[in-house]
Formats: C-alpha cells, structure tokens, sequence
C-alpha cells in the first residue's frame, strides 16, 4: 500500500504559502462581543456542574449549526454503571487503571497554560479573513473541549460509587478540558469575543451514543487531537515564521493531555471485549473511522485560509493527520480503512466537491423548496461516495487478543 500524498516528506515542507496578517487600524475590533450557539431542540443537559455565563453581554450573535459542528453528547449512564461494576466485569484491569489515575493525578501541565502579551499583541495583527476563521477556529476548539468537559464531568458524578478510580480518572479528563476550553475562551476575548459556556450548557442539543459508541468516538477525537496539534506544532517550530499567535506554542504539552485521554479510552475498550473481538465491532470501528476523517476532512477543506495562514497544506496535513491516527487506532480497533490507498483520498476529494456544491446551493436566493430539490442528487453523490469509501477493502487490525478473559497483549 502506499499513499499519494507527500505524506514522507518533513512537515517543515507542507506549503510555501505565506501568511496573512498585518497590523489593523486603531479600534476596528473594540467592542466585546458574547457569543451564543443555538439548538434546534433543547433536551435536558447533563446533571454536571456548569460554567457560569460570562455578566460581560452587550451585544450576541449566533453560530450556524450543520451537521459538521462540534456536538454535544450523552450515553446510557446506567449500562456505564454496569460496564465498570468489578463485581460485573472481570475484565477489568484494576492495575492499569490505578497507574493510570497516578498518571493523571501527576496534572504535568498544572502551570502550563499561563498567558502573557504575546497574545493580544498577535491578535491585533491579524486581519481580513485570516482574523475571522482564526476566530471560529477557537470557537470550535472551544466548543469541541467543552463538550468533553461536560461528558467527562458527568460520567465521573456517576461512577463514583460503581468505580472509585474510573471515576476519579474521568473527573481529572474533565479538568483538562475545562482548563482547554477556559484558555481558547481566554483567546476569544483577545478578539474582544467570549463563548458563553452557561448558555452552551443549557440550550445546546445533546445526541445520545450508546456507550460502545462513546468509546469508539471519542477515542478517535482524542488520537486526532494528539496529531494535530503535534503537528502544528512541529510545523511551526520548524518555520517560526508562521507563528501568527501564540497559541500553537502550548500545542506540544498540550497534545499530550489528548494521548492520555486516548490511552485511558484504549484501556476502558480492552476492558469491554465485547466491543473489540466479533464482526460487528470491525463494522462499527470501520465506521466511526470514516466518520471522523470525513468530517474532518471536509470541515477543514472549507477553511483552508487558516491552514494557509500559518503555512500548511490543508489537504496535506489533513492526510498526514488521517494516517498517523488510523496507523494509532489499528493497535486496538479490530479493523480500519485502507486510508494509504490512493483510491481513499480520491473519494475524500470527490466528497470535498460535492459538498462545496452543497454549500453553494444553501447559498443561492432560491425558495427552500427548490433548495431541497436540488440537494437530492448532491446528497445521495455524497451519501455514495461515503458508502464506497466504507466498502473499500479495511486492514484487519488489533492489538489484543481476548482468550477465557485473558488480555494478551500482540503488538
């Protein structure tokens, strides 16, 4: 297998593009702004503690929803109960995850999120439409980290009689999030910008996974995490001269919080083989691959200023990112698509096309009728390139063998 990218080359060499920014005039963004998201539905949120919205209101405005924005989400907190019962599941490996709440209580990055001028210096630098997708960029991530300090948070609430140290390492997850998010909302304000995060909690809409799902998605979400930022990063300490925010500097710590979380979700899925050892765990896995390299793929093709602006290829990167995450995931999926056959990129690229033509038809003047009538032929393209991408031969993957309840470890 090989892939078509140049995906061997140094990071260093993604693009040659320059970046775009300079200095702004004097009071072109002075007035604070708090931002608001909306739901279409309102179910209850979870029974967490939530963060206090923001006094500083004079003026909201709303973030448009799609299907690619970053959720919120719930499970069945009764079957997690059951699923870390040790009474229940023998599986579980106390051991392992004593050494992993150690881990977790060592907080390596306890002082590492400490701001200083650089921030707001950059900020005022940027303009144009570099400042306005840098702007949704932290929104997204923000709104992206808080969801799992909601998830994370509630989760620790509910396990804590079931499973002291299970619970103990989701309430720790949920400090790392909510000290993630509380910093990208610290770099809104330097855009004279804040998320309201009360209001978040309340009114957005939560999509229900059942908790293998969880566990498949939010592994994925972690793993992704981890080789984006190291990336970035990597990419700008070798070419400083894209660094047009500071932000991007904290990325190497900070992806490691992602790696913990990942291998924490690694450990809890070895500990469930129900969800790692038969045919329909490789179909599930296989899915929620796709799911989560397509949606990234194509919500950062509709925003390749940001990528250009600080020197990166979107398509580039995002393959780079694509392969190192599915080449992590194979250790402990069952299965995971064949994403270094040049055929997998190809699909990606044709869904890419299809959606800018989505895009455009939600753009036009026409009734909503017609809208809808000429989204059908684009959706099933789109909907059939998915489902030939998911066809494609997968790699047989996996890193544990499950034999009378034994884990063995087979790298």
């Amino acid at each position: 297998m090989a892939a078509e990218m140049a995906l061997v080359k140094p990071i260093s060499k993604f693009s040659s593009v320059a970046p775009k920014f300079s200095n702004l005039r004097s009071g072109s963004y002075s007035k604070f702004t708090t931002i608001k998201m909306t739901a279409t539905s309102q179910p209850p949120p979870p029974t967490s503690s939530t963060t206090k919205p923001s006094k500083k209101a004079p003026k909201t405005t709303s973030i448009k929803e799609t299907l690619l924005t970053p959720r919120f989400y719930t499970t069945d907190f009764d079957e997690m109960e059951t699923l870390f019962n040790t009474e229940i599941n023998k599986n579980l490996n106390l051991d392992e995850f004593e050494a992993l709440l150690q881990e977790f209580k060592t907080d390596y990055n306890q002082t590492h999120f400490v701001r200083n001028k650089e921030f707001k210096e950059a900020a005022d630098k940027l303009q144009g439409p570099l400042r306005q997708i840098f702007v949704e960029f932290l929104e997204r991530s923000c709104t992206a980290e808080f969801s799992g300090f909601l998830l994370y948070k509630e989760l620790g609430r509910r396990l804590k009689k079931t499973n002291p140290v299970v619970a103990e390492i989701f309430s720790l997850m949920s400090r790392d999030e909510a000290r993630h998010a509380g910093f990208l909302n610290k770099g809104l304000s330097d855009f004279n910008l804040a998320l309201d995060l009360g209001f978040l909690t309340k009114a957005r809409k939560y999509t229900f996974f059942k908790p293998k799902f969880i566990f498949y998605a939010t592994y994925l979400s972690e793993k992704i995490g981890y080789w984006r930022y190291i990336t970035i990063y990597r990419h700008l300490k070798t070419n400083p001269e894209y660094q047009c925010y500071p932000i991007f500097k904290y990325f190497e710590n900070w992806c490691q919080d992602e790696n913990r979380h990942g291998d924490f979700f690694s450990a809890l899925m070895k500990a469930q083989p129900q969800f790692l050892n038969d045919w329909k765990a490789k179909l599930w896995s296989r899915f929620f691959c796709l799911s989560v390299y397509v949606t990234m793929y194509l919500n950062d093709c509709q925003r390749t200023a940001f990528y250009e602006g600080i020197g990166l290829n979107t398509k580039e990167f995002d393959m780079h990112v694509i392969i190192e995450t599915n080449r992590t995931t194979a250790r402990i999926f069952p299965a995971v698509p064949d994403v270094e056959n040049p055929e997998f990129k190809r699909k990606l690229d044709r869904m890419v096309e299809i959606n800018e033509k989505l895009l455009a038809v939600g753009e036009t003047e026409d009734a909503s009728f017609v809208k809808n009538l000429k989204r059908i032929p684009l959706i099933a393209a789109l909907a059939s390139e998915l489902l030939a991408a998911y066809l494609m031969p997968p790699i047989e993957s996996g890193s544990v063998d499950f034999a009378e309840f034994e884990p063995q470890v087979v790298y």
